[in-house]
């Protein structure tokens, strides 16, 4: 399935985000920037983590983190993360919309912010955060049928947890839920 960057954003604009199944329980906000590359197929920038760090080492990931006394707002604080992890600024981020927010597994109520960023962007990786930075296309991104999911229990709680590979890649937790959830507002058929 093709898709253009004109219907993913027909499509955004058009079809409001699902609400959230879960409601959002901390007091501590976080953002990431879910970057849509521009070009004749759009593509999807995600980030492998570098394996160095205490909390989620490895794992596939958006630009994101932990919004700062000195962001204006959430969309400020995913616009910071973007620049300091692969040195997207924020001019060169065309902000669209954002997600519901989402709990993170560590009690931070994430924000996605989707945002267009031009083709062939350099990227100026911060090694403390980032081992790698790929691309996916967009369309395959958000084919619903590329996720599995797993049902984990914490505690007495239960809740679902989504999984797929692309490539060497292995998305899942928060990450895969979000492009998941974007799939399901796009409703590509």
């Amino acid at each position: 399935m093709e898709l253009t960057l004109a219907q993913f954003l027909s499509r955004f604009v058009l079809q409001p985000p699902l609400a959230s199944a879960h409601s959002v329980i901390s007091g501590r906000r976080a953002a990431v920037l879910v970057p849509v590359v521009d070009g004749d197929q759009p593509e999807l920038l995600l980030t492998r983590r570098s394996a160095l760090l205490r909390k989620h080492a490895g794992q596939v990931a958006f630009p994101g983190g932990m919004m700062d006394a000195t962001d204006d707002s959430l969309i400020a604080t995913a616009l910071r993360e973007a620049q300091e992890e692969v040195g997207i600024a924020p001019q060169q981020v065309r902000v669209v919309g954002v997600l519901p927010p989402v709990t993170s597994s560590t009690g931070f109520a994430v924000t996605p912010v989707v945002g267009i960023i031009p083709p062939h962007l350099p990227l100026r990786l911060n090694p403390d955060e980032v081992e790698s930075a790929f691309s996916m296309p967009l369309a395959e991104a958000l084919r619903l049928g590329r996720y599995s999911g797993l049902t984990l229990r914490r505690g007495h709680r239960q809740h679902q947890v989504w999984l797929s590979w692309y490539e060497d890649y292995f998305i899942w937790g928060m990450t895969a839920g979000i492009l998941r959830a974007l799939g399901q507002q796009i409703a590509l058929p």
